[in-house]
């Protein structure tokens, strides 16, 4: 499995629809976001390394694969 790093926000986005489709990323607090990136096997980034720019960034990506999904 590849890894993934807070960068790759895209890929992030497609892992975290798969595992939790049914959840509206809207609606899921950074703190959470953060718990769920760091616990995506084949995630291998420093988990300090995040910020508020990187996690809206995800979860934008996440958002747009769970709209594809629920509409």
């Amino acid at each position: 499995m590849p890894q993934i790093t807070w960068s790759d926000a895209e890929e992030i986005g497609i892992l975290l629809q798969e595992k939790f489709p049914e959840t509206d990323p809207l609606t899921v607090r950074f703190t959470e976001l953060h718990r769920f990136v760091t616990e995506l096997p084949g995630f291998a980034d420093d988990p300090q390394k995040s910020n508020e720019g990187k996690l809206e960034a995800i979860q934008m990506a996440w958002y747009e694969e769970w709209k594809d999904a629920t509409s």
